[in-house]
């Protein structure tokens, strides 16, 4: 048997008590866990029962450390589990955690995926930067098709960028290669960036025999 020999609330967090006992453990329980393991000074407890406790625990505090890390943030499913398990928690706790959250609708993968193309097509990215942070971010494959073929296509991006790049100058040779690598570096294919850099050509803005 294992005897709960204190039971002590947080002076921080209101609804919050720290349990000792008498194996030199202590555990951090909230007012639900108190009430639903009919925790106080004194209780004896079967080493089944003071398992169970301790794992009620550990997802009561994954939940808590997960929403603590969302706060106004949007990550994915893949991202929030990998987070919690560099926190501390297991695998499999992280992991359960990871499924209440999309069950509650705090985590949506598709969503997530369509929110994360508009920000990186809003800020100049190309298609190939894109699925690089789809990967990076551990968004399934499945939501990635649907949410990339929203986004607008890059003409506009790619002249905006190419303006703002070279401020109305006309680039020589070594000025286009270091434009074009960069353009390539953003995610754009050769293909684009070729048309985009016929479009400055036809507009006065530099020359392309060498892109074509």
């Amino acid at each position: 048997m294992i005897t709960l020999t204190e039971l002590t609330p947080s002076e921080k967090k209101p609804g919050r008590w720290y349990a000792s006992f008498s194996d030199g453990g202590r555990i951090r329980v909230n007012t639900a866990i108190l009430a639903d393991f009919s925790l106080y000074a004194g209780k004896e407890m079967e080493e089944g029962e003071y398992e169970a406790l301790k794992a009620a625990s550990e997802k009561e505090s994954a939940k808590s450390r997960a929403l603590n890390i969302l706060g106004n943030r949007s990550l994915s499913r893949f991202e929030i589990k990998d987070r919690l398990i560099k926190k501390g928690e297991s695998e499999e706790t992280a992991e359960e955690t990871a499924a209440w959250l999309q069950r509650a609708g705090l985590i949506n993968d598709e969503e997530y995926a369509r929110a994360l193309c508009r920000h990186y097509a809003g800020k100049g990215y190309g298609v190939m930067k894109i699925r690089d942070e789809l990967f990076r971010r551990g968004v399934p494959r499945e939501y990635w098709e649907e949410a990339l073929s929203e986004i607008p296509e890059p003409e506009a991006a790619l002249d905006a960028l190419i303006e703002r790049k070279l401020r109305g100058s006309t680039p020589d040779k070594k000025e286009l290669d270091s434009l074009c690598g960069y353009l390539r570096r953003r995610g754009f294919s050769w293909d684009e960036i070729k048309a985009a850099i016929s479009r400055l050509d036809a507009s006065g803005g530099g020359r392309t025999e060498d892109y074509e």
